[in-house]
């Protein structure tokens, strides 16, 4: 693949998973697994309020191509396909859920050095299709997607954005929601190894007049433990604890109380990933 500008889904990631990764207020489990021919299998459990689920996973590559399969306690199939440099520079993603025979999507994923494209199309009788583009370096990029209702013959979404990166920060302003929202955030590493950062986000609702901004970081105890908080303007505010129990595997404590109505009970959550 190219070196070119990443993905228009990666504009501003950095920033939203700081923010949002790992937060939760489910208890869940994760084991995996490899098998000798090379399978890695995954199971995975989790309760939320009252409800239980649950899946099995597993991954299989061979070659250019990754063949995922998931079976859920509902019963669902879920299965994806992944092929690279079918043609050079790309990659074209398959995926289907049985027994929903109209939940078919097929992606095609072209990097070149100045840009990326990608296409997606919702394989049924109505299908939706989804096109983005970005262009630039990996230092600064200009993207855009559009979502087309071919049913309806109305687009379902379009969004522009713009992204700067530099080795120690980045920054990036996106105009979404059909152009009713926009959100400009900045993440700088305060140390040289990137394990602790700072980012604020801030987000306008044309629609509703509405502000919403917020603030995070995460910081590096020791080389095992990490802590995250979050805290935004209406009085969100998350904080969790990452701990590596054993090598690779992964203890998260997550928790969100509303400062403004200390009165309601607060969130908790609870995951452990073991991995061999």
């Amino acid at each position: 693949m190219s070196k070119g500008p990443g993905l228009f889904s990666e504009i501003g990631k950095k920033a939203r998973d700081l923010l949002n990764k790992d937060y939760s207020s489910e208890q869940k489990v994760t084991v995996s697994s490899y098998s000798g021919a090379g399978v890695a299998l995954t199971s995975t459990a989790v309760k939320k309020g009252g409800l239980s689920t649950g899946d099995v996973a597993a991954q299989y590559k061979y070659k250019n191509t990754i063949i995922d399969v998931k079976l859920d306690t509902a019963s669902i199939i879920s299965t994806t396909l992944t092929f690279t440099d079918i043609l050079p520079s790309t990659k074209t993603i398959t995926s289907f859920k049985l027994p929903d025979y109209n939940s078919g999507k097929i992606e095609v994923q072209y990097f070149h050095d100045h840009a990326t494209l990608t296409s997606a199309v919702a394989l049924n009788q109505s299908p939706i299709i989804d096109v983005s583009a970005t262009v630039g370096t990996p230092t600064i990029a200009f993207g855009a997607e559009a979502g087309y209702d071919t049913t309806s013959g109305r687009f379902s979404k379009y969004t522009a954005g713009i992204s700067v990166t530099k080795p120690d920060s980045s920054a990036s302003v996106i105009l979404g929601e059909k152009g009713d929202s926009i959100t400009a955030s900045y993440l700088h590493h305060v140390d040289q190894f990137k394990k602790s950062a700072a980012v604020a986000q801030i987000t306008r609702r044309f629609s509703t007049n509405e502000n919403t901004f917020t603030v995070g970081g995460s910081f590096a105890i020791d080389p095992l433990t990490q802590v995250k908080a979050r805290l935004n303007n209406h009085g969100q505010l998350g904080a969790l604890l990452q701990h590596e129990i054993i090598p690779k595997s992964v203890l998260t404590i997550s928790g969100e109380v509303d400062t403004k109505a200390l009165d309601k009970n607060p969130k908790f959550g609870l995951a452990i990933a073991l991995k061999p």
